[in-house]
């Protein structure tokens, strides 16, 4: 049986914390941002986790 692959457009996507958590950039903050205010952009800042809902699909994609 051959080996699963990765998917590689989600490996780049998500960072797996030594515990298992998976992490991801806020959506949001790539363009259009002179007309948002300086509090969202900060807010939009940083990484969160993946939500529960969508942390099996992206498991799954990651292989694990």
């Amino acid at each position: 049986m051959p080996k699963n692959k990765t998917h590689s457009g989600m490996k780049k996507r998500v960072k797996v914390t030594g515990s298992g958590k998976l992490l991801v950039q806020r959506a949001g903050k790539r363009h259009l941002l002179e007309h948002k205010s300086s509090r969202v952009t900060r807010r939009l800042s940083g990484t969160e986790e993946v939500s529960a809902a969508d942390t099996a699909r992206v498991k799954k994609l990651l292989g694990r």
